[in-house]
């Protein structure tokens, strides 16, 4: 076990932190770029709220510094956020002693076919097509920066993921297909009340 103690933070800000692992320093903007580039295809898509309060967080427990830089103009000023040497040995211990917890599937698509016998059978095909085309979209954005990572090498790792990004939504996209199809073997369901449970 690593000998630095850390806090208890939410993986969110491990997120944050670990951005500003990958450079000398971001703004809140750089940061919400890279998540959009590259962690929403497998965690989180945060608002630039959330990447602030995690800023705040972080400089409170000594992780990151920042500094405010004056733009082009003269007048207005960006604020620049760095690691600190605590913050990446925080990050390190994080990713190397920290529990492996299994992957939170909150998949809103499921639950609605799951409870088919409430919807319309168009609607509900409807819904699965609409879920094979973002899944589809997603494997392509993946893909792109997956490829745009390899020019890159001091983003091999985060290449390595978007390239299992896109295998995942490959599957994502298959699967939904298939359940497509079996739904389209079922009988109309009535909507009548459910059975009792014995």
């Amino acid at each position: 076990m690593s000998d630095v103690k850390v806090p208890q933070l939410p993986t969110t800000s491990w997120a944050v932190l670990g951005m500003l692992s990958h450079a000398e320093e971001l703004s809140g903007y750089d940061l919400k770029k890279w998540a959009d580039w590259s962690l929403q295809f497998f965690y989180w898509s945060p608002s630039f709220s959330q990447i602030y309060a995690e800023l705040k967080r972080l400089e409170k427990h000594g992780y990151a510094t920042s500094r405010t830089v004056l733009q082009d103009d003269g007048v207005r000023g960006k604020r620049m956020y760095a690691i600190t040497e605590a913050g990446r040995a925080a990050a390190a211990t994080w990713v190397n002693h920290a529990s492996v917890e299994a992957p939170v599937l909150k998949h809103s698509v499921m639950l609605r076919v799951w409870l088919g016998h409430l919807a319309e059978p168009d609607r509900l095909r409807e819904i699965l097509t609409e879920h094979i085309d973002y899944a589809e979209r997603m494997r392509k954005l993946a893909e792109i920066d997956a490829e745009g990572a390899e020019e890159n090498p001091d983003w091999a790792y985060p290449g390595a993921v978007l390239r299992w990004c896109v295998r995942h939504y490959e599957a994502e996209r298959d699967f939904a297909k298939e359940l497509l199809a079996d739904v389209g073997k079922l009988p109309v369901a009535r909507k009548g009340k459910g059975r009792k449970v014995s």
